[in-house]
């Protein structure tokens, strides 16, 4: 089994797909991602981007996929450390990275800055790894 950590781009992305996740794989986050998830949700929604009926769809679909959530106190005080280490203004991309390191085998992000942020501290990973019909 390979474990990823996502993030609330990619649980959005997974909710939009019509493929499951392998189940050779285990999906781990922080507890705030489905959160998260709603407001990315939200603004497409402002945005025009999606109907509220789409995004209504797209939570249920959320909340049907399989993670195992995680806000322990050893995954928060990773989070503050490396919040401080990278100089952070805030703990949301650091709580990924941190359940990524404490929890994960790969990191699988949408969004660049985590991505730049987690770059050399734990393994990245594609959306397409989450389908793959191996364990890595």
């Amino acid at each position: 089994m390979t474990r990823f950590a996502i993030d609330p781009e990619t649980l959005v992305h997974l909710a939009g797909d019509s493929r499951s996740v392998n189940p050779v794989h285990q999906l781990v986050a922080p507890n705030s991602i489905r959160s998260l998830a709603l407001n990315i949700l939200l603004q497409r929604v402002r945005n025009a981007e999606l109907s509220e009926r789409e995004a209504v769809a797209q939570h249920e679909r959320m909340t049907e996929i399989k993670i195992r959530l995680l806000g322990d106190r050893v995954s928060r005080r990773t989070a503050w450390q490396l919040a401080l280490e990278k100089d952070l203004n805030a703990l949301e991309f650091a709580e990924y990275v941190a359940v990524a390191s404490l929890q994960a085998d790969a990191l699988v992000t949408f969004n660049p800055e985590l991505a730049t942020i987690a770059s050399g501290l734990v393994p990245l990973a594609k959306l397409t790894d989450l389908f793959a019909q191996y364990s890595t």
